[in-house]
């Protein structure tokens, strides 16, 4: 535990520049303890509230958010480094995924009703489960986050959100939109913590949920700081995604879908295409045109409209994708991508060349672990065998997407990979109706969809006999 009487200050750096662009005290034990009796103590009068009040609070939240989203996309922008092209499209999806759920709460959280029974009444409801404590990650910072906080809300939990070090105003940003929804204070919080702290909130008896979205290390801990405790978790964890593209694929869409999947956001998503296996047949026109496409990415400053691809979150992220581009190409992979077509890079850092290798295989890195970088490796494969094999041969299970003209056959492809989602002919995409959850280290849980509602809430049954004779 951090010492009562001192100050930590949590420092984040702007990976445009490395210059240091916000500061933020971390919590005190003590604001930490009030923090977690408050959201105790208002979710006890939240949970009485209506569905029709929580849906009102909660569409005007991210009303709030919305009329914010200049500062808020220029403030991602120098937090994360994302391009501010593509910054305010967080703020669309955002939104998109926060009002799905909040339509959906009224079937979710419906009373199921039982076959009549003489002389007794039987159904059961959800309840609250009370305090869920979310772990946000810096990548997708409202898309992630917006995962757990409003059907927590709606469900009638209160929320404690703890935002990564690196976007900690994102945290702010959600605190003003729901304040001035009018939401009742202490049910929804945020606190800039420690590792250490986080850790001792995930063990204190008022935390009933924890959602954490990270690494594999990161869900190895807070699993742990949990372990002598009955709560319930979800553990997004991050993946090394496969894409097979089948010789009857749509050639140019595959590429163009693969590429971007690969690439948006320099790769930076848990749900990026990190390996691409495609069917010998076409194999050659697609790396020639996969390279095109890529070598048309701009390199820059991501505050710069011009740039398309910006640089990665730090500097040790990005030596770390090198070294694995490295690594491959002492063990024979060929690289299709010239570093000096692409002249920041020059200068190291945060900022890195997009890469296409091809003649690799799995005993390299860049095909085993997870890059969260702008790299892809690309595969020849003969048969549907081979790729299924492939694709399963993997550590990770978050998604895995197949292109195909014969959807009954990609299906049957699909329904044979180990893997939370399966994408026919698109990648890298999250749809609020569908449950989010992934197999093997890529976590264990469920969010979005009628399942996100099931895993915050608890169900409780009622057993009346209707009279004593």
């Amino acid at each position: 535990m951090t010492n009562n009487n001192q100050i930590n200050i949590q420092t984040t750096r702007s990976p445009i520049d490395n210059s240091v662009y916000i500061e933020r005290q971390l919590a005190s034990q003590i604001i930490i303890k009030q923090v977690v009796e408050q959201a105790n103590n208002a979710q006890k009068y939240w949970q009485q509230s209506t569905l029709g009040d929580r849906a009102k609070i909660c569409h005007a939240m991210v009303d709030a958010l919305i009329s914010n989203e200049d500062e808020i996309a220029e403030q991602l922008c120098w937090m994360m480094g994302r391009p501010i092209r593509h910054c305010k499209n967080e703020i669309t999806g955002m939104a998109e995924r926060a009002r799905f759920m909040i339509s959906e709460a009224e079937n979710s959280l419906s009373t199921i009703s039982l076959p009549e029974k003489p002389g007794y009444i039987r159904y059961i409801q959800r309840e609250a489960l009370g305090v869920v404590f979310v772990i946000a990650p810096w990548n997708y910072p409202y898309l992630t986050a917006i995962n757990t906080i409003v059907p927590a809300i709606m469900a009638g939990n209160s929320v404690i959100l703890k935002h990564s070090a690196q976007t900690p105003l994102c945290a702010e940003q959600f605190a003003d939109a729901f304040e001035k929804a009018g939401l009742a204070e202490g049910v929804f919080q945020y606190v800039h913590l420690s590792h250490h702290d986080t850790e001792a909130i995930v063990s204190q008896q008022e935390i009933n949920y924890v959602a954490f979205t990270g690494s594999v290390a990161g869900g190895e801990v807070i699993e742990k700081a949990a372990s002598t405790r009955f709560i319930g978790l979800t553990l997004e964890l991050g993946g090394k995604d496969p894409a097979y593209v089948r010789k009857d694929a749509d050639l140019a869409y595959a590429v163009d879908s693969c590429i971007d999947g690969a690439f948006f956001n320099a790769g930076q998503s848990c749900c990026a295409i990190e390996r691409l296996y495609v069917d010998a047949s076409i194999y050659d026109d697609f790396v020639k045109q996969a390279v095109a496409l890529v070598r048309q990415y701009q390199l820059g400053r991501p505050d710069d409209n011009n740039t398309t691809i910006g640089p990665m979150v730090n500097a040790k992220s990005a030596d770390f994708v090198r070294w694995q581009v490295r690594d491959a190409l002492s063990k024979g992979a060929v690289a299709h991508i010239d570093a000096a077509d692409f002249p920041l890079t020059e200068q190291g850092g945060a900022y890195l060349a997009p890469q296409v290798l091809t003649n690799v295989d799995h005993t390299m890195s860049v095909m085993r672990d997870e890059s969260f970088g702008p790299v892809i490796g690309i595969m020849k494969v003969t048969n549907d065998e081979q790729a299924i094999s492939l694709m399963n041969d993997s550590e990770f299970g978050l998604t895995a997407a197949v292109y195909s003209q014969d959807i009954k056959q990609a299906i049957v492809i699909g329904e044979q990979l180990t893997t939370g989602t399966c994408f026919v002919n698109r990648c890298d995409y999250l749809d609020p109706a569908l449950a989010w959850t992934g197999v093997k280290k890529s976590g264990r849980g469920c969010s979005l969809s009628t399942f996100g509602y099931q895993a915050l809430t608890r169900a409780k049954s009622f057993h009346v006999k209707e009279n004593s004779n």
